[in-house]
């Protein structure tokens, strides 16, 4: 089985049209909303991408099928003084599972990580995603809290 980990050129159309394909089949997961990507996403999505020096996006392929996708941002940490990269997507094809993609991924964004001297790699997960959270911690993430007396960190939202 031919297993091929690549970061996306956002201005290859081949790979875009995967990434958008891939992000669809997240969308469409439980995990993921149950909500396909509206057309406005679907259209705009690789060109606004491209656009921006912070992000990164790498695909997973098996026998050539797009088979993962994993996007993820460059942020900055003030408590380091250091970039960090946070991982936004992470999806991995149901047929696909079980084959240590979600793994060759993190550790592809993990090398880019170490090259641009980022001082940690950030994700939020859903408290229900058991398989995945039990993939990060394998992985080595851990819940983030600064002081056990303080709490673990919570990821909040405000839609504008």
């Amino acid at each position: 089985m031919t297993i091929k980990i690549i970061q996306v050129n956002y201005n290859n159309k081949q790979q875009g049209t995967h990434l958008i394909e891939m992000l669809d089949c997240y969308a469409n997961d439980p995990m993921g909303g149950n909500e396909a990507l509206s057309d406005f996403v679907a259209q705009n999505l690789v060109h606004a991408l491209s656009n921006r020096s912070d992000a990164i996006s790498i695909l997973a392929y098996v026998e050539g099928q797009p088979a993962g996708l994993l996007n993820c941002f460059e942020g900055f940490s003030t408590f380091n003084c250091k970039p960090l990269i946070n991982i936004h997507d992470l999806i991995v094809a149901t047929e696909f599972r079980g084959l240590g993609l979600s793994t060759k991924m993190l550790t592809m964004v993990e090398e880019i990580a170490k090259e641009r001297d980022c001082c940690k790699l950030t994700l939020e997960v859903l408290q229900k995603n058991v398989i995945a959270i039990n993939s990060y911690r394998k992985f080595g993430f851990l819940p983030y809290e600064l002081d056990p007396i303080m709490g673990r960190a919570e990821f909040w939202e405000k839609k504008l």
